[in-house]
Formats: structure tokens, C-alpha cells, sequence
């Protein structure tokens, strides 16, 4: 399960909203039976959030922001078949939590 793959969000409640995760977790604690995501959502930023907090992305035909605020962990074995990878992209998701997490 590679760090940056995307995979389709296990929890019908927020599909809608959030069709996919992407894992942010580092591929060294790949033992772990959770993995660290972040939401790729089809919801707007909101207004006088700073861009480089919420990217987009394309995935699966759809542009789709990434929600770092909202970053949270999921169980390994609910993330099933990956639909895209965002490793070209990955720096663009680094700085997104960097952001959230430093304000840098």
C-alpha cells in the first residue's frame, strides 16, 4: 500500500463527499494495521482558505481537493484496489500538510 496511492473511500456515509483518500503515510510503517489519509473531496475550499492548504487534484476523470485539515487514519484492510497514485504530485501534498501543521 505505497504512500501517495489513491483508493476509493470504504465509508458510504461521506462518498458523496469525499469519493476518495489518499494515503499520506510513510511506506516505512508499512507493519502498521492503519494507514494516515487525507480526504480528496468534491467540496469547494472555503472562503480565506489559503489555496496551498487544499490543492487539487485529478483523479478518476473528477478534480478533487485535497482536505489536509481533515487528514485521519483508516484500517489497511478497508483501503482495497488503488485508482491512481499521486507521487508526481506528492510535493503539492507535503506542502499542504506542512500548512496545516506548521503554518509554513
Amino acid at each position: 500500500m505505497p504512500q501517495w496511492d489513491v483508493y476509493p473511500n470504504p465509508v458510504a456515509a461521506s462518498r458523496e463527499r469525499i469519493p476518495y483518500l489518499v494515503v499520506v503515510q510513510s511506506d516505512l510503517l508499512e507493519g502498521l494495521p492503519t494507514r494516515l489519509v487525507a480526504p480528496l473531496s468534491r467540496s469547494t475550499v472555503e472562503q480565506g482558505w489559503p489555496p496551498r492548504m487544499a490543492p487539487t487534484f485529478d483523479v478518476a476523470g473528477e478534480t478533487l481537493r485535497l482536505k489536509a485539515h481533515e487528514t485521519g487514519v483508516v484500517t489497511a484492510r478497508a483501503l482495497r484496489q488503488p485508482v491512481a497514485s499521486l507521487r508526481q504530485e506528492s510535493h503539492r501534498i507535503v506542502d499542504a500538510l506542512d500548512a496545516v501543521i506548521s503554518g509554513l
